[in-house]
């Protein structure tokens, strides 16, 4: 009977030994972690103030918890109030939310972001910090991820905080290695002096012909010309007109060569070439049921978006194939107007725009920053099969050096209808294009030849150009 007793007024001991050591711990709980990444601070910033890329660099530590975890993103695309979800099995990792409280980056590249979390961990105003220093002259980022709780006086979340080291600092750990790991595969060039833009596009007819060209100025332009000079020849045979600048789609940017279309609007949807009237709406089902044409898909069936385009059409420049009579319907869903011009539709939708003057040889930056833009704020897009494209905007009359571009990176899924510049007032609409710009060039066929005084000006531009070839390039 003593030994029970002696048992009874032992547990007793401890447990008023456990309520007066839990009346001295702290009642908050701290941790942090830092590790300097190789990115700039604006593209990390860029990318932690969304959760678009959350399932990137948490995700793996999550899904290494739970197979089954379910990341679902919510709130406003950016900033304060956007949200991230992760639920799982309750035993394993539970159900969480981080909601984007605040966030600022200076010019320095100094900044923080702060992630209020609703969850099943223990204790209560739970957030996240996340800090930016610039090291290296803002060619590194040392980022500072930390984790604070309150726990009052609830004395067993109290002793919590001496397991602060598991879920929390797990997340924090693991996710800052995958976080350098997700920003290694982003350009990491500087996009901050592009006027960034989300439009809606609409989709358009247009006639095109694909080619290659060595990535020099001079060979571009010059494939560029003849196949406007093909392309001017077809409008005039088709008796239509050109509706809009023209357009150049990207294909393959590669070391040594250059794979494009060249493009011009037209204001027909319906043509009859040899006796066929072809609705270009419509072309993938008449490419389908095509007599000799292989099956398309509605991805493949529109140039601008290019898997199919990939190979330049029959009869390019860029490679020989079976010549196929006008009015067919090649395998890509294109019809075949003359030679080498294709008619077909450039889809619609909505693309990051930036916008890009001088010569053409600053264009592949133009696009490497949108792509940077687009991976650090989540946007989805395939460059494969909805390929880059530029249009020219300047007037005919513009020095070489002095044109001006339109660049589009078209987007997929659920993109948002305003970048965070665009919704801060910080960049505008811009104004409609002036039609007096593609009917000034489309009067002087061929579209890019240049005459007099301005051509004489232009071969000067090329041949400033033409010095640092290797760095300006087409």
């Amino acid at each position: 009977m003593s030994r029970l007793l002696e048992f009874i007024v032992a547990i007793i001991l401890v447990f008023l030994a456990a309520i007066v050591v839990g009346l001295f711990m702290p009642s908050h709980g701290h941790i942090e972690r830092s590790l300097a990444i190789s990115h700039d601070p604006h593209q990390t910033y860029d990318l932690l103030n969304n959760f678009r890329r959350f399932a990137d660099y948490a995700g793996p530590v999550l899904k290494a918890e739970d197979p089954d975890v379910k990341i679902t993103v919510s709130g406003a695309p950016y900033g304060p109030g956007a949200k991230v979800t992760w639920s799982g099995d309750p035993k394993k990792i539970g159900e969480s939310t981080l909601t984007n409280k605040s966030g600022n980056l200076d010019p320095t590249g100094q900044g923080q972001l702060i992630w209020d979390m609703d969850g099943d961990w223990r204790g209560h105003d739970k957030q996240f910090t996340l800090t930016l220093e610039p090291q290296n002259n803002q060619r590194l980022t040392k980022v500072t991820w930390s984790y604070d709780v309150d726990y009052g006086w609830n004395l067993i979340d109290r002793y919590s905080r001496l397991f602060l080291r598991g879920d929390p600092d797990t997340l924090i750990q693991f996710g800052l290695n995958d976080l350098q790991n997700t920003l290694a595969t982003i350009p990491n060039v500087d996009y901050t002096k592009i006027d960034t833009r989300i439009v809606a596009t609409q989709a358009q007819p247009i006639l095109f012909v694909s080619t290659q060209a060595p990535r020099t100025l001079d060979d571009v332009d010059a494939a560029t010309a003849k196949a406007m000079e093909q392309i001017d020849a077809a409008i005039k045979k088709l008796g239509v007109h050109q509706a809009g600048p023209r357009i150049t789609l990207t294909t393959d940017y590669g070391d040594e060569n250059y794979v494009f279309d060249i493009a011009v609007p037209i204001d027909a949807t319906s043509l009859t070439v040899n006796g066929q009237t072809v609705d270009l709406t419509k072309l993938t089902a008449q490419a389908e049921n095509a007599p000799g044409s292989d099956p398309v898909s509605a991805s493949s069936a529109a140039p601008a978006s290019g898997g199919s385009a990939a190979a330049p059409a029959s009869g390019s420049s860029a490679g020989a194939a079976p010549a196929l009579t006008p009015g067919a319907v090649d395998s890509k869903g294109n019809l075949v107007v003359d030679g080498n011009v294709r008619a077909g539709m450039l889809p619609g939708g909505p693309a990051l725009e930036g916008g890009w003057q001088g010569t053409p040889a600053g264009i592949p930056l133009m696009r490497l920053a949108l792509k940077a833009y687009a991976l650090t704020h989540g946007y989805t897009f395939d460059d494969t099969t909805h390929r880059y494209y530029d249009v020219l905007v300047s007037p005919s009359n513009a020095a070489y050096d002095q044109q001006q571009f339109r660049v589009f990176l078209p987007l997929q899924g659920d993109a948002p209808q305003q970048t965070p510049e665009q919704a801060s007032g910080k960049v505008g609409a811009l104004a409609p294009l002036d039609p007096a710009i593609w009917q000034t060039a489309a009067a002087n066929a061929p579209a890019n030849a240049d005459s007099g005084d301005q051509a004489k000006k232009n071969d000067k531009a090329k041949k400033q150009e033409k010095k640092p070839a290797k760095h300006k390039r087409h």
